[in-house]
């Protein structure tokens, strides 16, 4: 790390980016405009920058996208890093300024690793496959709906509702193969991927699109980034029961719902499941141990290419 770097911290809301910098706060709209002035501002003080942000559900991306853009070095940390660092400091208040200032000295004292720039098809691709799992839950709602209906006519518009989510997701679906056939390393590794039981290719889409690592992470690493690492909770001679926790919910829920299949279908999984539940594991405990077992071989495959997925 540079003796001279400094620190940035963004807190980054629907409307604005709140921004400690050098001991001063500064506030800017959350727009291209703002974020031209961000830009201006660090240009200014010609000191090399390190800035950190919260991942916000989409807010942060302006901010982001213009940081790659402009080669500034930029992390992007689970919100909950900070507000745990934030409690370890005994700081309790919470403002967007404060909040800033929390990021600036989190950055400085832990020196999280930079967020690098992801591939433009992937991250569209992820943009897709984000939409698509939000009209496939919509569509769910309707369905879940229409069997609570009784007014006819109501019944008739769900019914449309339904319809129209239909296209929609076909449309998407469409865009998304179009969209991976533009880049043959990403097309290569989802079919890849495809080849294991319980992953279709809208699975491996997913997996492509929220876990780009994936090939090149030790078996820990794929676990615990998929919300899929059991941890433990033990206290001298208290053995608490361990749960899984955090990591990224799409990538957890698209090999949840793989292990429904791969523990039926796949001959090693199948007979791992079979022994977890003989020992008197229930059902769900047994499945997210299939699923994570599924994906520590999916990362196996994909530095491998001559392990067997069948």
């Amino acid at each position: 790390m540079s003796p001279d770097l400094v620190y940035l911290g963004v807190d980054v809301s629907k409307d604005s980016l709140d921004i400690a910098f050098l001991n001063k706060n500064h506030s800017f709209q959350n727009t291209a405009g703002g974020v031209r002035k961000l830009l201006a501002l660090i240009t200014k003080y010609g000191t090399p920058v390190h800035v950190i942000c919260e991942a916000t559900g989409g807010y942060e991306r302006t901010l982001v996208n213009a940081l790659h853009e402009e080669q500034i070095v930029l992390s992007v940390i689970n919100p909950r890093l900070a507000r745990d660092f934030a409690r370890a400091q005994n700081r309790l208040a919470k403002t967007d300024s404060i909040d800033a200032s929390v990021l600036a000295a989190y950055g400085a004292a832990m020196t999280p690793a930079a967020t690098l720039r992801p591939d433009p098809t992937t991250a569209r691709l992820a943009l897709l496959v984000a939409q698509r799992d939000t009209l496939v839950e919509e569509r769910a709602r309707h369905k879940t709906r229409l069997r609570q209906i009784v007014d006819s006519w109501l019944g008739l518009q769900t019914k449309r509702f339904i319809a129209n989510l239909n296209k929609e997701i076909t449309k998407l679906e469409t865009l998304m193969r179009e969209v991976a056939a533009q880049n043959d390393q990403l097309q290569a590794k989802a079919q890849r991927l495809d080849e294991a039981a319980g992953i279709d290719w809208r699975s491996a889409l997913c997996l492509c699109a929220h876990m780009p690592e994936l090939g090149t992470l030790k078996r820990e690493q794929a676990s615990a980034l998929a919300g899929l690492a059991p941890f433990n909770r033990d206290s001298g001679k208290w053995r608490g029961q361990r749960h899984i926790s955090g990591g990224r919910a799409p990538v957890r829920r698209t090999l949840y719902l793989a292990s429904l299949h791969a523990s039926r279908k796949n001959p090693i999984l199948k007979a791992f499941y079979q022994r977890l539940r003989t020992a008197g594991k229930p059902g769900k405990v047994a499945l997210t141990a299939v699923a994570r077992k599924l994906l520590i071989l999916l990362n196996a495959a994909l530095k491998n290419p001559q392990l067997s997925l069948a």
